[in-house]
């Protein structure tokens, strides 16, 4: 299951093209509309990176959720999903999705709906606001 921000313009056109063009995409729900403790998460998680729940309740987040979620689909989607985790690749996957969940509220079809907690925004010098440092 793929667990998105449903308040966020960009996140649910993402979704979108998920389910459009990939075949065999996951369960799609946005964190706003289910139950977040029975999946092992947080509205904080949430609130900060698209989170994966696996079958067996295994959580990944952000760029390894997305990966997941290509895995999921089969296909040349697996082949990608695989790649984008794999050493020294998933690095700059990791940079790439917090560059992009940053600045989301920016990105074709996002809104102000879309901008990240202000704990959770980069500052000019690509540190996050308050914690010393970006985690992915």
């Amino acid at each position: 299951m793929l667990v998105y921000d449903g308040d966020c313009a960009f996140c649910a056109r993402s979704v979108r093209f998920i389910e459009r063009r990939i075949a065999r995409h996951p369960r799609v729900v946005a964190w706003q509309h289910t139950d977040l403790g029975s999946l092992g998460l947080t509205a904080e998680m949430c609130e900060t990176a698209v989170q994966w729940v696996d079958s067996d309740g295994s959580v990944a987040s952000g760029h390894h959720a997305v990966a997941r979620t290509l895995i999921h689909g089969g296909g040349l989607w697996k082949v990608f999903g695989r790649f984008i985790v794999m050493p020294g690749v998933g690095r700059i996957s990791a940079v790439v999705y917090r560059w992009v969940a940053n600045n989301r509220h920016r990105m074709p079809g996002g809104t102000a709906e879309c901008v990240l907690p202000q704990a959770e925004r980069t500052t000019e010098t690509g540190r996050v606001d308050g914690s010393g440092g970006a985690s992915a």
